[in-house]
């Protein structure tokens, strides 16, 4: 599953030079340093982003976005969706072959669809595909989907990355060899996986688009952004995500504008605080209210973000088409969050400064992952701004495999501080759903809300866009009613790369969208990794 992590590109900041129009040259190695290691290389298995990153250049589409977020053709050339929205006919690629040499056709894109829809299937995502009624593949070049009804999301879920039938088909899917070694048709091919260390690509030699530039891309682990920081002056990396403190206060030397080039722009993601609901303490929405009116968000984004972000009103990126500005909000206000707490039977009944209830105390734990200073500091301030009301707040971090796999995937916590993806097309069926409210599935709070999951039906529906704004808009009010999570913030993205690299276009997509076009001139081009 492929994603882009940027929309909408505010402004560049220092050191875009205007690099005069050079032919583009081959080779050179890119460090990108990340803080999460992958937890697999079967991106239909996994929900963390750095499986996905990191599996992104091994695997197509049938579909990909291109600089504008408008789809475009990707291992499929063309496609017609029929006047009743309920058929799509995909033309796919001649001449396209897997990194193993086995030729990609139709059939691979069937067993794509098979393999979704399979219950056998470890994945999150089945949702979309459940909705195709049928599938086939008449001829090598033409895959065929009929739809049980008009299903708006349909065409952006076949940005699904494209696995090799002849090497899963069959197989158990947790365990196959393409978890630690993938095969697929990107530009380009694994190497290595040092867990918790590196993940090595070299570029694919037969890319059906072209040989990608730049020859050697390594991930490189580093769950702590401080070190990573060191790594990336001392010459150890290329391309790192900015904290908002590096990127306000220790990258504007004579050294930093020489060497590098800095970006800024509202992040594709949103950081919240999201409730167990089957934890009885947080199943009166009165409780989550007034949580949500008692943390400062505004001080979130002074304290933790520097200023680079914007308060968070639901899971719609602000200033895009889909977002609805008038929702209900929780501006601090300890006084109505007393209140409201009050009204669902806690106060403090013993005098000791913790709201009580039935004898309990109201305490809880937040859980979130290593390695990332914006949601543990913002545990931080949230855990004081509640003992200010009589709330009593644990935080425990854990390393993010652990952290997905036996925490929030089977529903182990009581609260999590954690951060989604916002995708562009703003289907959130498989997030708020009541039949995603399951282990292993992205509705890990348990939410259900008889009224949204009509709504999150009735929006798939219609290709009808103002309808389907209608219908996202009171999704968004609904959400914001009942909190679920405490939204808190958008971020700004901060990616900061070698000045050394050419080719890269900001767009509102984002900068990573051409990546198989950026390149590095020989004479400062770094050697790949022999070993």
């Amino acid at each position: 599953m492929r994603r882009f992590w940027g929309i909408l590109l505010l402004c560049l900041a220092w050191g875009a030079l205007p690099w005069p129009a050079l032919a583009a040259d081959n080779g050179g190695a890119l460090v990108i340093g990340t803080i999460g290691d992958a937890t697999s290389m079967i991106p239909m298995i996994t929900s963390d982003s750095a499986s996905h990153e990191m599996s992104g250049l091994v695997y197509n589409g049938l579909l990909k976005y291109d600089k504008d977020l408008n789809l475009v053709g990707d291992l499929a050339e063309s496609w017609k969706v029929s006047d009743d929205g309920l058929t799509i006919t995909f033309r796919l690629r001649h001449g396209v072959r897997w990194q193993d040499g086995k030729p990609y056709t139709a059939q691979d894109a069937l067993f794509n669809w098979r393999f979704m829809v399979d219950p056998k299937t470890p994945t999150a995502y089945s949702g979309d595909y459940m909705k195709v009624k049928d599938a086939s593949a008449p001829d090598d070049h033409t895959f065929v989907v009929h739809y049980k009804e008009p299903f708006a999301p349909g065409l952006a879920s076949w940005t699904l990355s494209q696995m090799p039938r002849h090497l899963l088909e069959g197989k158990d899917v947790r365990a196959s060899k393409l978890n630690r070694h993938p095969i697929g048709t990107g530009p380009y091919r694994f190497v290595r996986w040092d867990p918790g260390a590196r993940v090595v690509l070299n570029y694919y030699e037969n890319y059906f688009e072209g040989r990608p530039h730049i020859s050697q891309v390594t991930y490189r682990v580093i769950p702590d952004m401080a070190t990573m920081f060191l790594e990336l002056k001392a010459g150890g990396l290329d391309w790192m995500s900015l904290s908002a403190l590096q990127y306000r206060r220790q990258t504007s030397t004579a050294f930093f504008k020489k060497n590098f080039v800095k970006y800024k722009y509202l992040a594709s993601g949103y950081t919240y605080l999201g409730y167990n609901l089957k934890d009885p303490r947080f199943a009166d929405k009165r409780v989550r209210q007034g949580l949500s009116y008692a943390i400062n968000k505004e001080e979130l984004i002074k304290g933790v973000l520097l200023g680079l972000g914007q308060v968070c009103t639901g899971p719609v990126k602000p200033g895009t088409y889909w977002y609805n500005p008038k929702v209900k909000q929780y501006p601090y206000d300890p006084a109505k969050a007393k209140a409201l707490l009050k009204a669902a039977g806690w106060e403090d009944r013993d005098g000791d400064g913790i709201l009580d209830k039935d004898g309990r105390p109201f305490e809880f734990t937040i859980l979130t992952n290593q390695g990332n200073a914006y949601r543990a500091n913002t545990g931080v301030i949230i855990q004081q701004r509640l003992s200010q009301i009589g709330v009593r707040v644990k935080l425990r971090t854990v390393e993010w495999a652990a952290f997905i796999k036996e925490f929030v995937n089977k529903g182990r916590f009581e609260a999590v501080l954690l951060g989604w993806t916002i995708t562009p097309d703003p289907d959130q069926f498989d997030i708020w759903h009541s039949s995603r409210a399951q282990p292993g599935q992205l509705n890990f709070t348990y939410y259900k809300n008889p009224e949204l999951d009509k709504i999150l039906v009735a929006q798939r529906r219609t290709f009808d866009r103002e309808e389907r704004r209608a219908l996202l808009f009171k999704m968004q009010e609904i959400l914001a009613e009942d909190v679920p999570y405490t939204f808190l913030y958008v971020p700004e993205a901060l990616p900061i790369l070698a000045a050394r690299i050419r080719g890269v276009k900001p767009a509102p997509a984002g900068i990573s969208y051409n990546f198989t076009d950026w390149w590095v001139p020989k004479a400062l081009q770094k050697p790949a990794l022999t070993r």
